[in-house]
């Protein structure tokens, strides 16, 4: 089994990248998929198990490792119970033996155990601006300044996350297999180039 874990700054083009290797490599692939999973099995509406998973956990959140997902100080009651669910559904995922890409949600940590491809995905601020304006990802009719708010916003709760369940420092280059910067690039290109690169990476730490 070969699992892909892609990390991302938000309009980074990660999801598009975590699509298109899906398509080369022929991978099942999770992304909103476990967000779905998250909110059928507590009987939660999607949209507000996404805005909890994804709200800042405190504004007096200091960087330490190793919180407990029940730690008062960092997180309330049912951001704990949302996380713990996203990592029983991701642990099942890897469970299902298949080959698979798995977007953000701290699985690089959580699947630790089974090796995987671990890739994290930057650009540049003015590349995350102007494509979260082609995708009219943090509202098409924002101004630059905005959305330059909005993605920090977003990247800062993963920041956060990362720090209580992983006890790592998101995008710290020591933590990932690969970093790749997506300014001005051909994602479906780039995406290509990546597919043959982690093939040969599993082929030499995966022998038949």
């Amino acid at each position: 089994m070969k699992i892909v874990t892609i990390s991302r700054e938000f309009g980074s083009g990660g999801r598009e990248v975590g699509k298109r290797l899906a398509d080369e490599l022929g991978f099942d692939y999770y992304d909103k998929e476990i967000i779905s999973a998250i909110a059928k099995n507590e009987n939660l509406d999607e949209q507000y198990v996404n805005d909890t998973i994804h709200s800042s956990f405190t504004k007096n959140f200091q960087y330490t490792f190793n919180h407990s997902f029940f730690d008062p100080l960092t997180l309330n009651v049912t951001q704990a119970r949302l996380l713990i669910e996203q990592k029983k559904i991701i642990e099942g995922i890897a469970k299902k033996g298949k080959d698979a890409i798995i977007v953000g949600r701290n699985a690089d940590y959580i699947l630790r155990e089974y090796k995987p491809f671990k890739l994290f995905v930057c650009a540049s601020l003015a590349s995350k601006i102007e494509r979260c304006k082609e995708r009219g990802e943090g509202g098409d009719k924002l101004s630059d300044k905005e959305i330059e708010k909005y993605i920090n916003k977003i990247d800062k709760v993963r920041k956060e996350t990362c720090a209580i369940v992983a006890g790592n420092t998101w995008g710290d280059r020591r933590h990932y297999n690969l970093i790749v910067n997506t300014t001005d690039a051909d994602l479906k290109k780039l995406s290509e180039l990546l597919a043959i690169y982690i093939k040969a990476y599993f082929d030499k730490s995966q022998p038949n």
